[in-house]
């Protein structure tokens, strides 16, 4: 059977939109057999109950070592390595993590940071007006704001951002970067971070890395030092990558039909709406998402996904389900029910720092539309690119004229 089965992630007609393959199988095939970028086999789920059931459901496992392999390297990409030597990937010890981070990512404490994104903002605003028009608003804005934000978030210089966006992108990889390269970059990164971690303990600051080592080293010795480590990866991923992609992301998908944009300038109340709206929207980012693994068998709209089978519950196919929103490929900053969309995941392992990432978004689309109000794709929509070969999906460079 394999075979004959439809290569994952699918092509596309065009950049922005989704394949139509996922509303064809919405439609008659919501459980789909597919081959992954490795060779392995996946169910594909692309209905909103779904994927949703699969996310929270405790049926179904974040993949391990016996989950598909996604990727091309050996190891079968992050998903497989993700919380290595550690317990923070299910159960009582992924709950255990998350009620020790969650109290840094409160809505509250992360609007507290809104000052500090405006200002990196801003000055990286000011960069591209000097340089002037065109600009790449990827390179520019896109890749070293979020970057910046968590080098300061976890307390990491500034001027090692360029270390960590290399970092992110190989250990990322689906197709683009060889085992070798990945096994360095985890080197190389893990060296890092148990370097910063010692210094927070010797010199504490005011810093969520210094916050998490003082955690460590309680009596109780509740996150150790490879927690630590696997820690400030899943930030850096999580908080680095795909916020960067989404920037470029949301730049792209406005301005290519440029009334929305103009809307958000017309009425600046439209911002969190449209950040919203984008977010539920894309189709370029995590397609694969987190694979999950069923630790019985299960039943899924009729089809009975066995016990050890990987599954892809895929987010974006998701949040463009009928089912769920009326209309839905139509863009609706106003749409009442658009926060219900999937992309930061739901259940036990819902994105802890969505508060931050959705910050950031209504911080860079609230300083474009104030600072520059003539804002344009400098080529046509069909001249954008998707990023092939990285997990995290998203655009290749976005560049703008005002």
């Amino acid at each position: 059977m394999s075979d004959s089965l439809p290569n994952y992630p699918f092509d596309r007609s065009a950049t922005l939109e989704p394949p139509h393959e996922w509303a064809e199988l919405q439609a008659g095939c919501p459980v789909a057999h597919v081959r992954l970028p490795s060779g392995d086999t996946a169910r594909l789920l692309t209905r909103y109950d779904d994927v949703r059931t699969v996310l929270t459901d405790s049926r179904f496992r974040r993949g391990g070592g016996d989950a598909a392999r996604v990727s091309t390297t050996k190891d079968g990409g992050i998903f497989a390595r993700a919380g290595e030597g550690t317990d923070m990937r299910e159960g009582e010890g992924h709950m255990r993590w998350r009620r020790l981070l969650s109290r840094s990512f409160t809505i509250k404490r992360m609007e507290a940071w809104r000052p500090r994104v405006q200002v990196m903002a801003d000055e990286l605003v000011d960069e591209l007006v000097k340089w002037g028009s065109p600009a790449n608003l990827s390179a520019g804005l896109g890749l070293p704001l979020p970057v910046r934000v968590i080098c300061a978030l976890v307390g990491a210089p500034s001027a090692d951002q360029d270390k960590f966006a290399r970092w992110s992108q190989v250990m990322l990889t689906l197709t683009r970067y060889s085992q070798a390269e990945v096994e360095e970059a985890y080197r190389e990164f893990d060296a890092y971070v148990s370097a910063l971690v010692d210094e927070r303990r010797a010199d504490p600051g005011d810093d969520l890395l210094s916050e998490l080592t003082q955690i460590s080293d309680s009596e109780d010795g509740r996150l150790s030092h490879q927690e630590l480590i696997a820690t400030v990866r899943a930030l850096l991923l999580a908080g680095h990558e795909t916020t960067s992609n989404m920037i470029a992301v949301m730049a792209a998908m406005l301005l290519s039909e440029r009334e929305r944009y103009q809307a958000v300038i017309d009425d600046p109340e439209l911002i969190q709406g449209t950040v919203e709206e984008v977010l539920r929207l894309d189709t370029t980012l995590s397609v694969i998402g987190f694979p999950r693994v069923a630790t019985e068998d299960a039943d899924l709209d009729g089809s009975v996904v066995p016990a050890g089978a990987t599954v892809i519950p895929c987010r974006p196919a998701a949040n463009r389900d009928p089912r769920r929103f009326g209309e839905p490929e139509r863009f609706d900053p106003r749409r009442a029910n658009a926060a219900q969309h999937l992309s930061f995941g739901a259940g036990a392992h819902y994105c802890l720092g969505q508060p931050l990432a959705r910050l950031e978004l209504q911080v860079v689309l609230g300083t474009l539309v104030r600072r520059l109000p003539t804002l344009r794709l400098r080529d046509g929509v069909e001249d954008l690119r998707l990023r092939k070969g990285l997990l995290s999906g998203g655009l290749e460079d976005v560049w703008v004229t005002w």
